[in-house]
């Protein structure tokens, strides 16, 4: 399973592909679990990046637990989440569902 992540270009956010557009937490992003829905995902996000909506596109592994999405990579989860050493700051602080990831 993968999904689509970025960084929005006006302010940096991390985000991530749902529908057409880009939402800011992993838990609405939008899951391939095979291969056409990967490339169509990935020809989403050079669309994106071609209109300089997003920078640093990439495919990540994730994976579900108790309905949640996880990502795989440590890079990945704190991404997701925020910084480690401040659990008071970041989409940890915003978001109660993505606290421990």
């Amino acid at each position: 399973m993968k999904v689509l992540t970025a960084n929005r270009l006006t302010d940096g956010e991390a985000v991530w592909f749902s529908a057409g557009r880009w939402v800011e937490s992993i838990a609405e992003a939008e899951i391939a679990y095979d291969k056409a829905a990967e490339e169509r995902l990935e020809a989403a996000g050079k669309a994106a990046f071609a209109n300089n909506e997003v920078v640093d596109v990439e495919l990540i592994d994730v994976a579900l637990a108790g309905g949640t999405v996880h990502p795989l990579r440590l890079r990945e989860q704190i991404r997701a989440a925020g910084p480690t050493n401040r659990t008071d700051l970041g989409k940890q602080a915003r978001t109660p569902r993505l606290a421990g990831v």
